[in-house]
């Protein structure tokens, strides 16, 4: 990215100031590096999305920010009420998010019988393109597992109750309205619910390799060598369709409203114009099916590790998305306000005392699950108070891409990735050589640079290092 378009405000912090049409300033955080390695494009949409009406402050971008559909991936903005809702804001795999357990194993428990679980995980967690489970929803079924989220997946013997209390929203967003999700975007889920699809998704047994707050490890239940498991996935095909078609009907609204966009994607509508409130009704309704699905897999994660381990505990620590739009109450120059917030490809990272934050670990704030590519670490942070002032309780969400998939592709073979990454002791599990190497760890960023950054920026406060010894890829 040209630093010359930029004000350096902190170590980690980076001013784009208004121009044009902008009605507010870009605020990007990420240290020097990640801001040269940053497309020009990300500025771009950054300004672009500054530019929208009602928007509050500031429109921002996380350290692993990259070029995405309208929004750029790591987009954050707030939108008052006489402002817009936009589908691309929220990017196509609506809830897409990472959720972490707990085992009360460690190293020792594991590496014995590392591949009969690898194995045995891959049997049971249907993975990759199309993938579909063993679940069957009819219609009226699908309505309420819009409408129920992980509450639903739990009423129906998918996990515990006290699970609820450990997934934001405490499993189930409300507002949700299942007649706002088309037939054909239903249709495409009925089948695929309990399943991880494809791209960056992910269940991985990973180990604690380094602490780095251990008050707060240990308020979370995390400690040097313990297992945990992580899933990463969302709302599979049913939150494309839902993208895809708000898509269109937000492009004929914003023209309608007077609302000139710089890019097709990023269409948006009024928050209180029908197509506004029914793609809200439509995306909450999204957020239940991400919720409801990662609650399934942790289902069949739990009876897989248990055949093979059977003193495995596996507690919920969190589950938390960052592909969505919420209303939420932030101090804006001193002043309490109803906001909804887009966050895409970004992390929601409450601070300590939101009464948002599990009771269990409100004083050290909220856990903030940093998913990593195949073979490379991920990272455990917490929300922070700087954090909510910063950037309205937001922190990125991963590594981000650094080239393009067909780029991977190029470079790299899937048994290739295999192999190498089997050198090094993790066992990888997948229906696709090529979503393999679309997913190879070198097409990405380097995930520690991004959460150090993330880390000086305040937004969030690194807590456990995690490094992968199986990973079921889609």
């Amino acid at each position: 990215m040209d630093r010359s378009r930029l004000i350096r405000k902190a170590d980690c912090e980076w001013e784009l100031p208004r121009a044009g049409a902008m009605r507010v300033p870009g605020l990007i955080y990420a240290d020097e590096a990640l801001i040269d390695a940053m497309d020009d494009k990300v500025a771009e949409q950054v300004a672009n999305v500054a530019a929208l009406p009602g928007i509050v402050k500031a429109s921002f971008a996380m350290p692993d920010a990259h070029w995405g559909y309208g929004f750029a991936i790591g987009g954050v903005a707030a939108f008052d009420e006489e402002g817009v809702v936009s589908a691309g804001g929220v990017g196509f795999d609506i809830s897409c998010g990472v959720r972490t357990l707990t085992t009360g194993l460690t190293v020792r428990d594991v590496e014995p019988v590392k591949r009969e679980l690898a194995d045995l995980l891959y049997a049971r967690i249907p993975a990759g393109v199309g993938s579909t489970g063993a679940l069957r929803l009819s219609a009226s079924e699908t309505d309420a597992m819009l409408a129920g989220g992980a509450r639903w997946a739990v009423a129906r013997g998918y996990g515990k109750p006290e699970d609820l209390e450990r997934i934001e929203e405490r499993g189930v967003a409300k507002g949700a309205d299942p007649s706002a999700v088309s037939d054909a975007a239903k249709q495409r889920q009925r089948d695929q619910m309990g399943t991880l699809g494809s791209g960056n998704h992910y269940l991985e047994v990973q180990r604690v390799t380094a602490i780095d707050d251990a008050a707060i490890a240990k308020a979370y239940g995390l400690e040097r060598d313990a297992i945990v498991i992580s899933i990463h996935c969302g709302s599979r095909g049913l939150g494309h369709q839902i993208g895809t078609e708000f898509l269109r009907s937000m492009t004929i609204a914003a023209k309608a409203a007077g609302i000139a966009l710089p890019e097709r994607e990023l269409a948006c509508a009024p928050i209180r114009s029908d197509v506004g409130q029914r793609y809200l009704g439509a995306m909450r309704a999204g957020i239940n099916c991400a919720l409801a699905n990662r609650q399934i897999l942790t289902h069949l994660a739990r009876d897989a590790v248990r055949e093979v381990l059977p003193e495995a505990k596996l507690e919920l620590l969190y589950d938390v998305s960052h592909n969505t739009c919420k209303l939420e109450e932030h101090i804006v120059d001193g002043r309490r306000r109803e906001l909804f917030v887009h966050r895409k490809g970004a992390t929601r990272a409450f601070g300590p005392g939101h009464r948002d934050v599990p009771t269990a670990f409100r004083d050290a704030g909220q856990p903030v699950l940093i998913g990593g590519s195949m073979g490379t670490a991920s990272y455990v942070l917490a929300g922070t108070d700087a954090g909510m002032d910063a950037a309205f309780g937001s922190a990125c969400h991963g590594a981000g891409r650094s080239m393009s998939r067909s780029q991977a592709l190029k470079r790299w073979n899937g048994r290739q990735v295999v192999d190498e990454l089997a050198g090094r002791g993790i066992l990888i599990r997948s229906p696709s050589q090529r979503g393999v190497a679309e997913e190879a760890p070198g097409a990405y960023k380097d995930v520690t640079e991004v959460v150090d950054a993330a880390d000086r920026a305040g937004l969030a406060r690194k807590v456990a290092r995690l490094a992968p010894l199986i990973c079921i890829k889609g």
